[in-house]
């Protein structure tokens, strides 16, 4: 039987590596619906080339220009609601849109009871009790697309144990400044941190990846998909019990301990075609291997705790998990904002966790119980971050 495959942010990292994972196995999966923010001309190439029932742009200034490109019989939609309404039209949805965007595919998916290959992780961090309710639609399913949850996914169904989850340790890279001190950091320029030295993915990410916001906006993830009695799993771990461990090498790619002191991890090559494929292949195995280790030539594998004073974001990240409520959406909204004003050249690198802790400061501490709240928390963190950067930008970036 063949698969139907949607997939939102296309023309991304993960959206593209999902086209390449499906050209893999043609026979066993279909491109039905493609979806991206503006860039009309990735988006017609990949629809020449995989032949969707639809495809969808978010900036609908540009809709006569697609409409006017693409191949005869594909349908369009356009506008900023055009990415949630194709969650529904596949049997497997990857959401690889990036930051808090993705919340509407995200929702749109679990609700229409369908399995969700989450790449976006904002969406759950920002939004979690919203998409927890929507976890429990029948039919609905979740599977982590993010290499440290997919792997932490496997070892939870390898070991098969109910409960008896004692801690998790993510793994990470440590990304291009691991070992510099916070002196050494005050210079780095933008083209530094975009240089991953193991990983290739988008601008957003990879400045997160250099400040270890990734790895924090992951531990938050970690919690909502497999702590909380509410999770997939239910193992009742508290944020805490989540431990992040540098591993340079990026083949260990995180870890569950058990109440018996035993410790499961998953290795492989660093290629996010991996986890993709997992998640659509789900329950099943994809019989194309991706990342494959070469153990005659692995040398080592080396770990270390993470520099918490060079690289405060992590800290950061974890008292917005421990505040619970809205402050995970205002930590994430904050950190697009001075993400993207770091990238523009307003702010150093060194000030993207100022703002953040300067803005995480004046959180209202609501409770995330409705859409409407979130939504909410996340434009009023956006207003403030935007204010902070007003009153205290120290000029354009080092380049």
């Amino acid at each position: 039987m063949t698969t139907t495959v949607a997939v939102a942010g296309s023309t991304g990292s993960i959206g593209t590596q999902t086209l390449e994972v499906v050209a893999a196995r043609p026979d066993r999966y279909r491109i039905v619906a493609l979806a991206t923010g503006s860039r009309v001309d990735d988006l017609v190439a990949q629809a020449e080339t995989s032949r969707p029932e639809v495809v969808a742009l978010a900036d609908e200034s540009r809709l006569d220009e697609l409409r006017s490109r693409l191949p005869a019989g594909i349908e369009v939609l356009a506008g900023p609601d055009a990415m949630g309404d194709i969650a529904g039209a596949a049997d497997v949805t990857v959401n690889g849109v990036v930051g808090f965007a993705g919340l509407p595919v995200t929702l749109a998916c679990l609700r229409a009871g369908r399995r969700l290959a989450l790449a976006n992780k904002e969406s759950l961090i920002a939004a979690g009790p919203v998409v927890q309710a929507a976890r429990t639609t029948p039919g609905a399913e979740l599977v982590p697309v993010d290499s440290e949850h997919a792997a932490i996914h496997q070892c939870l169904r390898a070991a098969g144990a109910d409960r008896a989850v004692d801690r998790i340790q993510l793994t990470a890279s440590g990304g291009p400044f691991r070992g510099r001190t916070a002196a050494e950091l005050a210079e780095v320029t933008i083209e530094e941190a975009l240089a991953h030295p193991t990983w290739s993915m988008g601008p957003k990410i990879t400045v997160d990846s250099s400040t270890l916001m990734n790895k924090g906006l992951e531990v938050i993830e970690a919690n909502e998909l497999f702590g909380s009695p509410a999770g997939a799993a239910g193992h009742g771990l508290a944020i805490d019990d989540i431990e992040v461990v540098v591993h340079p090498q990026s083949i260990v790619h995180s870890m569950v301990t058990y109440a018996d002191g035993s410790t499961m991890a998953q290795l492989s090559e660093p290629d996010m075609r991996l986890p993709i494929a997992y998640a659509l292949a789900f329950p099943d195995r994809f019989d194309v291997a991706y990342g494959r280790i070469d153990w005659t030539g692995l040398g080592r594998l080396d770990f270390e705790p993470p520099d918490r004073t060079a690289f405060p974001c992590l800290d950061l990240a974890f008292e917005a998990g421990r505040v619970g409520g809205t402050a995970p959406a205002w930590l994430s909204a904050a950190n697009e904002v001075a993400v993207a004003a770091f990238l523009d050249g307003r702010i150093r690198w060194i000030d993207i966790a100022p703002v953040i802790a300067a803005t995480m400061d004046a959180a209202d501490g609501a409770a995330a119980d409705s859409l409407d709240a979130v939504l909410a928390g996340d434009a009023e963190a956006r207003r403030y971050a935007e204010g902070v950067l007003d009153r205290s930008a120290t000029g354009p970036a080092a380049r």
